[in-house]
């Protein structure tokens, strides 16, 4: 293999490392929200901020993060976040209140920006005809974080339980939440030690008019006999909108009626891709396998399939995206999510809940279990019935401390079905839609204005998986988790209407190309 082309995997493969920072944080949440509502006494609204205080964060940093780019370019930009992830892990893991846990992982979104930035740099240093492959490890990075998270959940947990002296010498068994978001420090440091190795974007350097450095750049990720021509169109695609300009003027742009096929389409994507409810299933995993009545050492262990699932699922999507092409992929997997999401909603739609004698003799964990005998006979037809009954019962505190091993005994319920739809969401999110609206991104929008560009619909991808985020565990208490991925459902399939009419084809375009294909549809 030519010298170039290990560079540009070399490259992408360093600073998709972010990706799987960003998979490790993000994940790692999810194996303590039981652990945090006891230490710190929350309700599911301050649950739902304690976990989505990161997506908030990354909405500050996405107001900047166009300038920060344009400004101190790709590279130093990737370093920062890098920083920020350490510092947010540090502070998240040895957080003493609440208010210091919620500040630390405001602070760690922060750092969420670098996912916008790693594929902005990635389509600008890789060649045409790899771009969809080396953008798409991106999406790799962050499933095998995922993977990576779950599974140290799970290690993390069983150590916790296993009464070894030594786990109780390191304070796993009392400080387990703490161990498992501390594992994030070690990655986060890694990341920011490979970033130093990477070239400065060649897109950047021609903004600044760093021409000779530009080529220098480029000619560590393309043949030597392209390098001029690519220069060429860089200059060319400024010159035509008046070279480097005001980020004002670039957002002006964005909103134009030039780009408005564009920027319906990138909309569409952003607000889509994260309505499918992904986070509240990544970021809640246990937690949603609990509702299948396994109990919480199960639900861990369960969870470790969805990373499973992903990494085989997104190295497919990776493998296809240059194959089958954007649009297939992207309308192809919005209906085959739409399809899980309706086989999940079915199962928990027909589950009962009902306790026996023989149950509450065997709940030896919930004090005075003999409360529960005036529910015994009596079959509840949703999940929320059952729970609002065992609230009135037990009282919220002792309903809410319990509720696995309660409903582990009491749920009537397809769980193979269920897991099944869960699965199949996580298996075409993950293959497609997931990866390839980052693909999309670096290539939509033309080089004079995609610093701002990408951040504006990363902000609204964001926002999106904010209240995504927030509100599930609100959510699932008033709605019901049936309910609340039907509701999901729904919304992908309103966008999956409005990118049927307006997405295009973009594969094996160069940029420039992209933009002509575009435009050729514009009125």
């Amino acid at each position: 293999m030519a010298n170039y082309k290990k560079n540009s995997y070399a490259y992408a493969t360093i600073v998709a490392m972010g990706g799987f920072v960003f998979g490790i944080d993000a994940a790692l949440i999810s194996g303590t929200t039981k652990y945090l509502t006891e230490e710190f006494a929350l309700n599911e609204l301050q649950l739902g901020w304690a976990v989505g205080a990161a997506a908030w964060g990354v909405l500050l940093a996405l107001l900047f993060v166009g300038y920060a780019v344009n400004k101190i370019g790709r590279k130093r930009a990737l370093q920062i976040s890098a920083a920020v992830y350490l510092i947010s892990a540090l502070g998240s893991a040895f957080a003493t209140n609440y208010g210091m846990f919620v500040s630390a992982r405001f602070f760690g979104g922060l750092a969420f920006s670098s996912i916008s930035m790693a594929a902005m740099y990635t389509g600008e240093i890789a060649p045409p005809k790899w771009r969809g492959k080396l953008v798409a490890m991106i999406q790799i990075n962050i499933v095998v974080g995922l993977s990576a998270a779950y599974f140290i959940n799970y290690l993390i947990q069983n150590w916790a339980n296993s009464g070894a002296e030594w786990v109780s010498n390191l304070g796993i068994d009392t400080n387990t939440w703490r161990w498992m978001l501390g594992s994030e420090i070690i990655f986060a440091l890694l990341w920011f030690v490979l970033l130093l190795f990477i070239p400065r974007s060649p897109v950047w350097l021609v903004l600044k008019g760093k021409i000779e450095e530009a080529k220098d750049a480029l000619r560590k990720v393309i043949p030597e006999n392209e390098v001029t021509s690519q220069i060429t169109e860089m200059q060319e695609s400024l010159q035509s909108k008046g070279g480097e300009r005001s980020d004002w003027a670039q957002l002006k742009e964005v909103f134009s009626r030039p780009m408005r096929i564009t920027f319906i389409i990138a909309a569409t994507l952003a607000i889509a891709q994260q309505a499918t409810g992904i986070n509240a299933i990544l970021f809640y995993a246990p937690t949603v396998f609990e509702q299948l009545g396994i109990g919480t050492d199960a639900a861990f262990a369960q969870a470790i399939w969805i990373g499973v699932i992903s990494v085989i699922f997104t190295v497919i999507g990776l493998l296809l995206v240059d194959k089958i092409g954007r649009r297939p992929m992207i309308l192809g997997g919005m209906l085959w999510i739409i399809i899980s999401l309706g086989i999940c909603f079915y199962g928990f739609n027909a589950a009962t809940y009902s306790i026996s004698k023989e149950n509450v003799t065997e709940l030896t964990e919930v004090p005075n279990a003999n409360r529960l005998d005036v529910l015994v006979g009596k079959s509840y037809e949703s999940d929320i019935e059952f729970k609002n009954a065992l609230a009135s019962t037990l009282g919220e505190k002792d309903a809410k401390a319990h509720s696995s091993s309660l409903i582990q005994k009491a749920a009537n319920i397809n769980g193979l079905l269920i897991l099944i739809g869960i699965l199949s969401f996580i298996a075409a999110f993950q293959s497609t839609i997931g990866p390839v609206m980052w693909v999309l991104f670096s290539e939509i929008f033309p080089i004079s204005n995609r610093g701002i560009a990408i951040p504006v619909f990363v902000f609204l991808t964001s926002i999106t998986s904010s209240f995504v985020q927030t509100f599930f565990p609100w959510h699932l208490e008033n709605l019901g988790i049936g309910s609340t991925l039907l509701f999901y459902a729904g919304t992908v399939a309103i966008g999956l209407v409005i990118l049927f009419i307006y997405l295009k084809e973009t594969k094996n375009m160069t940029i420039e190309e992209v933009q002509l294909a575009l435009a050729s549809k514009k009125k």
